[in-house]
């Protein structure tokens, strides 16, 4: 075939054709096809359908991969059933579910579990059902989980208000105690996070809705329970709520390198600990509307601590503050 003859546009199209350098169907039009490539590249080097309509979006482009495809086994796992029933998994998670305000529909046992009747008591006198059955249904229900061969069936977790905080704080009858918590991700840090919140005395947790992990089964587990008892609030804008909670006469100061030792620092009174990021700390923004920052001594060669572990040290700084 002469060069001439091998023409891709026509001369009444060239006019109106893409400069060289075009890459695409976007560049050529719908009318430009590819030259399939000779030998042995066919259906079985790029498969059958992998061009076809079906692998593109509306626009003729390849459809873009769902990021959360590739997430792992144990992140795409749902715990909220057909039936809108949160799946609780684990001994201490069931029982202080059990104890909590949340409504439980029914509990699973496995069957040849042993040391169960102290879980089983507190089901029946709640007038709840005890059903035991084989393992299988139990790893079928809570797929991948650390279950101990028993979960539950429980109404969804609802997210607390500030207003719910803020109670707590009266019941209590000590000065606000909180933790704000900026962009945290990984969920057994978040748990661990509410699970020590509990145990220091704080009064609520609060979290944003975007850029962070929410309440799961995960953080359900890592926490032992205690987001059954620890208000937990997700709020749009952190920013914000600094500054409202500043209004309300609290103290915040933000977790970094970069600020006063912890054990000089004077934490009684109204405050709230800003714990930042696992990889980026504190947030510029957040940080700005803080109060002051506070830090905690490295004499090691590593220079920093798991934000699960700074977040304990913090706080237990101001329980010592408050118990003296």
């Amino acid at each position: 075939m002469s060069k001439k003859e091998n023409k891709r546009f026509s001369d009444s199209s060239r006019s109106t054709a893409p400069k060289r350098g075009g890459k695409n169907r976007r560049d050529y039009g719908d009318n430009y096809e590819p030259r399939k490539a000779s030998g042995s590249r066919g259906a079985g080097a790029r498969g059958a359908g992998s061009r076809s309509a079906a692998g593109r979006g509306a626009s003729g482009r390849p459809a873009r991969t769902n990021a959360y495809e590739s997430l792992s086994a144990e992140k795409q796992y749902s715990n909220i059933g057909r039936d809108g029933l949160e799946v609780v998994a684990g001994r201490n998670p069931v029982m202080e579910a059990l104890k909590g305000e949340r409504g439980v529909e029914r509990v699973f046992i496995a069957e040849g579990s042993e040391r169960i009747e102290p879980l089983v008591a507190v089901a029946r006198e709640q007038g709840v059902i005890v059903d035991f059955v084989k393992k299988d249904r139990i790893e079928a229900m809570a797929p991948g989980e650390k279950h101990q061969g028993v979960v539950a069936k429980v109404t969804e977790y609802k997210y607390a208000s500030m207003e719910d905080v803020m109670e707590k704080v009266k019941v209590s009858g000590e000065d606000p105690f909180l933790i704000i918590l900026d962009e945290i991700t990984d969920p057994h840090n978040l748990g661990a996070i509410i699970r020590t919140a509990e145990c220091a005395g704080a009064h609520g947790v609060i979290i944003p809705k975007r850029r962070a992990c929410t309440l799961t089964q995960t953080v359900a587990l890592s926490a032992a329970g205690a987001v059954e008892s620890m208000p937990v609030v997700q709020v749009t804008n952190l920013a914000r709520t600094i500054e409202d909670l500043k209004k309300e006469g609290i103290w915040i100061a933000a977790a970094d390198m970069d600020g006063e030792n912890y054990q000089t620092a004077n934490l009684g009174g109204p405050i709230a600990i800003v714990i930042g990021n696992e990889g980026k700390g504190v947030g510029r923004l957040v940080k700005e509307k803080c109060d002051f920052v506070l830090s905690i001594p490295m004499k090691g060669t590593i220079n920093s601590l798991n934000a699960s572990n700074a977040a304990a040290i913090l706080m237990y700084g101001v329980r010592r503050c408050r118990d003296i």
